[in-house]
């Protein structure tokens, strides 16, 4: 049988960087994926193919309603799905091929089949065959990331109500396209039909879109959104989907005044939120359970109850995101290897990949109320910047929050252009205990989207904003 230091059940973002990071630091690693290709969700049918789709479908709305006015005149403008998708295809299988480039560098042993334990030291691997192959793992990290769950009375049938996987592979532009849950991956898909001409409506339990975020995003992604077609039901229950032909009806009642709601469309998109992959693992063969959710309870430093067992990424506590499971990838490689990694998980800034992008870190304002913390805000409108304006990107706003006592940032919040890079400024700012009063005065290139990061760090300083 053979031995590792290390055995990692899951390559995607979280198990691909562990695997590479313990080979770094000497360790035999095995890497342990059950589908054909490396890189999880993310690589394959999350991250990066959906915002390739979103890229390109964004692409596709200039030319239609910003490009004559930049003095570029087109006729017969026309979205070519097929392309798109294909376009996505190669992006996913160049970014995949790279994985796999990576394992072979560093030498990291990968097997494909599914990775269960047989006890706490023995992983069992089963092929699509059924044969199967044990190995003996000194340490193990879980990272078999999460699927798409659904809600009572929609049944996925992936042809006509579909998960974001389908909706990445559509060959055609629905007419009508119904979205269950307003989260991150609703907006998201839900842009890129929107911008190619579909009808988009979106049903919502809860009374706002992407709750994780402060208030102000939310608001103003709503707003955004409604102008490219979007229409909202906001505390409303889905009742049922049913499916006659190409037409789904989906059901609904208002949680407010119990009125029903009929919607008809030809594709349904339910993307109510994730589960964690932890069931068929053997869990209980190595003396570990999950919670209700789904979830293995870990301590500070991601271990379960079995201290040489690791959990991380969308199978732990915390936000699915493709980085957080690269941190904690690196932290726990670290970390067996006798180092003393760092991970601060407020930190750890949360994107919507929209146009305009929403990106956040720290606390919301709506946290800072509920901790009863003195806190100052200071916020710049896109529309204000000179360089939003050139691009015509003038939608959204910076936001920053700081402590009313020592300056120290608490959370910065961006809805904007390019939202999704300059958060990592706030980030670094963050991590580094900063005050609004050291972004205010660190010199900004002129004229760049990140000046109004300072404009948001000027106005929380005392209402000193240059250009406004």
């Amino acid at each position: 049988m053979d031995a590792f230091d290390v055995v990692i059940i899951g390559a995607g973002p979280g198990g691909y960087v562990a695997a590479i990071r313990c080979a770094q630091l000497g360790m035999k690693t095995a890497l342990i994926e059950r589908y054909a290709t490396l890189g999880g969700t993310c690589l394959n049918v999350g991250c990066i193919p959906s915002k390739a789709m979103l890229d390109s479908s964004e692409h596709f709305y200039n030319a239609g309603h910003t490009f004559a006015e930049h003095g570029i005149q087109l006729k017969d403008l026309k979205a070519d799905i097929t392309q798109m998708v294909k376009r996505k295809d190669e992006v996913v299988a160049q970014t995949v091929a790279g994985i796999d480039y990576l394992m072979k560098k560093n030498k990291v042993t990968v097997l494909h089949g599914h990775g269960s334990f047989v006890n706490a030291s023995t992983i069992r691997i089963t092929k699509d065959d059924k044969t199967t192959t044990d190995i003996q793992a000194k340490n193990t990290i879980i990272a078999t990331g999460s699927k798409p769950s659904s809600v009572p009375g929609v049944v996925i049938d992936k042809k006509r109500v579909i998960t974001s996987t389908e909706a990445l592979n559509l060959k055609e532009i629905p007419k009508h396209l119904i979205v269950i849950g307003g989260g991150v991956i609703g907006m998201e898909l839900g842009s890129v039909y929107a911008r190619l001409g579909s009808e988009v409506s979106v049903v919502e339990y809860t009374d706002t879109i992407c709750g994780s975020f402060d208030s102000s995003m939310r608001k103003e992604l709503q707003k955004v959104l409604t102008k490219i077609g979007f229409k909202f039901y906001l505390q409303h229950k889905v009742t049922g989907a049913e499916t006659k032909g190409k037409t789904v009806t989906v059901t609904a009642e208002s949680l407010k005044g119990g009125e029903k709601v009929e919607l008809k469309g030809d594709y349904v998109l339910v993307s109510t939120g994730r589960r964690p992959y932890t069931d068929s693992l053997g869990l209980e063969n190595a003396g570990l359970s999950a919670d209700e959710r789904g979830k293995i309870p870990v301590n500070e430093n991601c271990q379960t109850a079995v201290p040489s067992i690791y959990a991380i990424g969308d199978v732990v506590r915390g936000a699915m995101l493709a980085h957080k499971a690269e941190e904690e990838g690196t932290f726990v490689a670290e970390w067996i290897a006798g180092q003393k990694p760092h991970i601060n998980h407020l930190l750890i800034p949360n994107v919507v990949y929209t146009w305009p992008e929403v990106a956040s870190v720290g606390y919301t304002e709506e946290q800072l109320k509920a901790d009863k913390r003195a806190y100052k805000t200071g916020s710049f409108p896109f529309k204000a910047s000179g360089r939003a304006r050139a691009s015509m990107d003038t939608d959204g706003l910076v936001k920053m929050l700081a402590d009313a006592e020592t300056d120290e940032i608490l959370g910065v919040h961006i809805i904007g252009p390019r939202a999704a890079d300059m958060i990592a400024e706030a980030v670094v700012a963050m991590e580094f205990r900063a005050s609004a009063e050291d972004i205010a005065r660190i010199s900004h290139a002129h004229p760049t989207y990140t000046e109004s990061t300072r404009e948001a760090a000027l106005a929380a300083t005392g209402n000193r904003a240059i250009h406004i």
